[in-house]
């Protein structure tokens, strides 16, 4: 998919020669540097926990610390691995995950953080980044008519210099039908090709005329709007089709229902799915919240892991949970935990990962990385290693400016060991 010119850099230009070193071709050489496993990920499913969700109350619990909190660590089904008891079925399934303990924050402002996560990039004042779903999407071959990236329960980070063809497919309740995606009540379907074929003449002379680029978005918008609007691909987003036990499974809420969704959607295809939770700034009263959370996050997310494995595609599937920053591990007066940026935990499962492990440790009260820091961009560039996508690939901007896919960052290698 061709979403923006792309730059050439001095690597491309070897890459493309006959050179060889010690009888191999140097464009088989590059084409091998940092490939030491086998790429297995096709699809990305992502959990965007929006407010900063406390590390101490679900990942990387602190038992017997002054900053423990009211909850207990409970072990799972991976040897000396133990989380919070707010996922006793999650607990269930760490064989097949992998916690990173030990990311190193910068940003303690939601809007910066929640930037920076998204894209591996800082804002800044003249150019959006691109989220890591439109990464995903501009590098990853699209499968079928459904879009290659879908959002749900909430708006993802925009395409930005990677252009219209790489943004977002919005579904704001899971399980319901888009009325955007059939037409009007009373308008028949051969009424309404006719209309169609009217607006598609319309827009061609009208572009003719023009130079403005948001003309060629709108072409693209539509166009894929009406490829879906006919394909019996659609036919994945009807959770009505489902047996209510297993949305009973999942959770009869709109986060289960999301998971379920998503689920549905990489079997169709999808190649990112991110699936969007509010209600983590826990300032105030952060225990029953987080009991709350859990509730409705702990079968969701274990039995999506549990059937991603039980079909063959948790290998094809990176899952992961993420929030913008962890919180205090100092209790507040109002028995909340403010943002804490230092030091926070992730959740991931599949994709080519080695489950049942932890990587790195915040020290012994949850403030600091205590070994193996990761820096925000190293999970980026993980998630393309996963992928089999350059991070360190660049594109061109509209305003010729080269830029990487990820702003720096190393693979976390020991996720695939």
């Amino acid at each position: 998919m061709a979403c923006a010119g792309y730059f050439a850099t001095r690597r491309a230009m070897l890459a493309a020669t006959g050179a060889s070193i010690l009888g191999m071709p140097v464009r088989h050489l590059l084409a091998n540097a940092g490939k030491d496993h086998v790429q297995k990920a096709e699809h990305v499913i992502l959990f965007w926990n929006g407010g900063g969700m406390t590390h101490l109350d679900t990942w990387d619990p602190k038992p017997g610390r002054p900053t423990q909190g009211e909850f207990q660590p409970i072990k799972t089904s991976a040897p000396g691995v133990e989380i919070s008891e707010i996922f006793p079925q999650v607990a269930k399934q760490m064989h097949h995950a992998a916690i990173v303990r030990s990311i190193a924050g910068t940003q303690g402002d939601h809007g910066r953080a929640t930037y920076q996560l998204q894209t591996s990039y800082l804002p800044g004042p003249n150019l959006i980044h691109p989220g890591l779903g439109s990464v995903v999407a501009h590098e990853v071959p699209n499968m079928g008519d459904l879009p290659a990236y879908i959002s749900i329960s909430g708006f993802a980070p925009r395409a930005g210099y990677l252009g219209q063809k790489c943004e977002a497919y919005y579904v704001g309740n899971p399980g319901e039908k888009d009325p955007y995606l059939a037409f009007p009540e009373g308008i028949a379907e051969v009424r309404g090709n006719r209309r169609l074929e009217v607006l598609e003449r319309f827009n061609t002379r009208f572009a003719g005329t023009k130079q403005d680029p948001r003309l060629s978005d709108t072409k693209t918008s539509i166009d894929d709007a009406v490829r879906l609007m006919r394909s019996p691909a659609l036919e994945a987003f009807e959770l009505a089709k489902v047996d209510q036990a297993t949305i009973d499974r999942y959770g009869d809420n709109p986060f289960g229902r999301g998971a379920l969704l998503a689920k549905r959607l990489v079997d169709k295809g999808v190649r990112f799915v991110q699936i969007n939770r509010g209600g983590f700034d826990t300032h105030t009263g952060n225990f029953p919240a987080m009991r709350a959370h859990g509730e409705v996050m702990d079968p969701a997310l274990a039995s999506l892991v549990a059937d991603l494995a039980a079909d063959g595609m948790l290998e094809k599937t990176l899952v992961i949970m993420l929030s913008e920053f962890g919180r205090t591990p100092n209790v507040n007066a109002n028995a909340g935990r403010d943002h804490h940026a230092a030091v926070f935990s992730c959740f991931m499962a599949g994709g080519g990962l080695r489950g049942g492990q932890v990587i790195g440790s915040s020290d012994k009260d949850g403030y600091e990385p205590h070994d193996r820091p990761v820096k925000v961009p190293d999970l980026h560039a993980t998630v393309c290693h996963a992928l089999g996508i350059d991070p360190a690939k660049e594109v061109m901007t509209p305003l010729q400016r080269a830029m990487k896919l990820v702003d720096g960052g190393e693979t976390v290698k020991e996720l695939f060991a």
